[in-house]
């Protein structure tokens, strides 16, 4: 039974939903959920009932992005009967950067990529601000449809000294010289400007989000299965093609790299820059400016 989000079917089965349900957290991202996720997204793929799949977020936003130390994640990572499996096996038991860069290979980087070939559509279906490894689980889906008042932002560069995430598919969705203004401000961009960059592709009244969204999936769902799934094979390998796969694992070994550098740096080897290194206090830095054209 899954703790962290709901799984259910409309259709008589043709459209799958997965929905993050750690509202209190705005669906912060500890290993439990993105376990649970992995399974829900091969449970749907291994239905042959299932045509397209909605991923949403309950609550006030779709994803805040990674978990960094709710009550939840320490838990999972602590010795004791609360502890997640998967922190003692996929190089959770070796040492420093070694251990860091398998934990997160698995669980940040691989499964996302996995999830961007899904044999099936995805659509993400998004509200609220989607902030940096939120963006993540969007990027993975193959439609991005957001609700009016949507913001995107990665701060992951301005508040913890980090180079961008550990899918790092920010250029080929925003171009690279917005991916630089977005990373080094973190600012944010609304639904809007991400409709006119072509990472979203519609935008729905708050109120009719998960009622256009459905609507929306079943036009996808009745293309034939075969068409569907050649449609977004030919896309994907076309981007391959491009160095889109080689780029995200080249990015991966930097973002490691950013880590070693600041668990070296840091006296207590916390893998993040701080306040030391002159950023803000995350915690207490606020919502992201947004990104405005004749604003410095």
């Amino acid at each position: 039974m899954s703790r962290f989000l709901t799984y259910t079917t409309e259709d008589d089965g043709g459209i799958a939903v997965i929905s993050l349900n750690r509202p209190r957290r705005r669906n912060a991202q500890n290993r439990g959920l993105l376990v649970e996720l992995d399974e829900a997204f091969r449970r749907a793929e291994a239905d042959d009932a299932v045509r397209v799949v909605v991923l949403r977020g309950e609550g006030e936003a779709f994803s805040s992005g990674h978990d960094l130390g709710s009550a939840d994640d320490r838990a999972e990572r602590a010795p004791g009967p609360g502890r997640h499996p998967t922190y003692d096996q996929d190089g959770g038991t070796r040492a420093a950067a070694e251990r860091r860069m398998l934990q997160e290979w698995h669980y940040y980087f691989q499964n996302t990529r996995r999830w961007r070939d899904l044999r099936k559509i995805t659509i993400a279906s998004v509200h609220g601000p989607v902030i940096s490894g939120g963006l993540m689980l969007m990027w993975a889906c193959d439609l991005i449809v957001a609700a009016r008042g949507t913001t995107f932002a990665d701060v992951v560069g301005a508040r913890l000294g980090m180079c961008g995430m550990e899918y790092f598919a920010h250029p080929w969705e925003l171009g690279a010289r917005r991916t630089k203004e977005l990373l080094l401000t973190g600012d944010s961009i609304d639904a809007d400007e991400a409709h006119r960059a072509g990472m979203v592709s519609k935008v729905f009244e708050p109120d009719r989000l998960e009622a256009d969204t459905l609507a929306f999936a079943r036009r996808l769902a009745a293309v034939p299965t075969v068409t569907a799934l050649l449609i977004k094979e030919s896309v994907n390998q076309t981007l391959d093609q491009q160095g889109f796969g080689n780029a995200l694992a080249a990015c991966f070994s930097l973002h490691s790299l950013n880590h070693a550098h600041w668990a070296e740096v840091n006296p207590d080897g916390l893998p993040l820059g701080t306040e030391a290194a002159g950023l803000p206090a995350w915690r207490d830095a606020g919502p992201p400016r947004p990104a405005r054209k004749d604003g410095a």
